[in-house]
């Protein structure tokens, strides 16, 4: 349990990089920080092949069929949607409806696997959503009174929150099915895992590149402003630094160590433990913002961390098949 946590925090605290990457590279379109940071993550996937490569011809084609299932729709589709609700609606709104993952994880999983993985009893598990769903709604305050105040494009804000709800059925449907192969293979390397889902990403990430170029020049400005410096617009080094960053740490670094917290932990639980990912996200925006959070944000923290620690100390009932 301890150690299937400790993994849950390191992917958190890994994925909230890619929450701060569409910030600072505001002119930068979703289509190319997609492409860029899974390009990168299979490239690096590649050394780390040799590495895993006993473990990886253990897998067999419909291991490697799932693998691309989960990249597609895990990582493109999800960072797509994502990036692209960030540029509409800045990183607080998204951020927010990215962060009911641990409440409808949960939900999911407690439902869907309790046989596998055992039930978390409903009476006991509710008070620890509620308090999450409060530190959510907390977090967010300051942005929603903005928005109700006029003060920024509702469209856009709109715009963005579709976006992220797309991005939320992704990655509600990603670690479910992550979890079920992983405890299906029991035997088999977290870390070979990880590495196979980077290899399937780079055939995707060359073809999605590709795709954008050959839109770029048939139509300008469909998918990315007209005049732009494809493929590393006008900041190539901060953008190949950071696409290999989030490349290394948050694809490759934060998807093992959350395989190995996937093997550990119960779906509904390992899903509640997400919940680092947005505090690691809130932490690393106002970091780049240089601002502190305000009270509302501090108590909405207070509340996230208190729901998490509720859910750690309810244990599974097993249910009969």
């Amino acid at each position: 349990m301890l150690s299937g946590v400790l993994f849950a925090l390191v992917a958190g605290l890994m994925w909230g990089l890619v929450f701060v990457a569409p910030v600072m590279l505001p002119s930068c379109p979703p289509a190319l920080l997609v492409a860029g940071r899974y390009l990168a993550f299979g490239l690096i996937a590649l050394p780390l092949a040799l590495v895993d490569r006993r473990a990886l011809r253990e897998l067999r084609p419909a291991d490697w069929w799932e693998a691309v299932k989960l990249s597609a729709i895990g990582n493109f589709l999800y960072y797509l949607t994502l990036s692209a609700a960030i540029q509409h609606a800045g990183a607080p709104l998204p951020t927010m409806i990215i962060g009911t993952l641990p409440v409808v994880i949960a939900l999911c999983a407690n439902h869907r696997n309790r046989v596998r993985d055992g039930q978390l009893p409903w009476p006991r598990l509710l008070p620890s959503l509620a308090l999450i769903a409060a530190g959510l709604a907390l977090v967010n305050r300051d942005e929603l009174a903005a928005l109700r105040a006029g003060q920024g494009d509702p469209r856009r804000y709109a715009e963005g929150a579709l976006l992220a709800l797309a991005a939320l059925a992704c990655w509600t449907w990603y670690p479910i099915r992550n979890a079920d192969w992983l405890r299906a293979h029991g035997d088999r390397s977290p870390r070979a895992w990880a590495t196979a889902q980077g290899l399937v990403t780079l055939p995707l990430a060359l073809a999605a590149l590709l795709a954008v170029g050959a839109v770029h020049v048939a139509a300008p400005g469909t998918l990315l402003p007209a005049g732009h410096a494809f493929p590393l617009g006008d900041e190539p080094l901060r953008y190949v630094g950071l696409m290999v960053a989030i490349g290394l740490c948050s694809s490759w670094l934060g998807t093992l160590c959350w395989n190995e917290a996937s093997q550990r932990l119960p779906t509904s639980l390992s899903g509640q433990l997400i919940v680092f990912e947005t505090l690691s996200a809130l932490a690393y925006a106002f970091a780049w913002h240089r601002r502190m959070p305000p009270p509302a944000t501090l108590a909405g923290i207070a509340l996230l961390m208190a729901g998490v620690m509720w859910a750690l100390r309810i244990k599974p009932v097993r249910k009969p098949r």
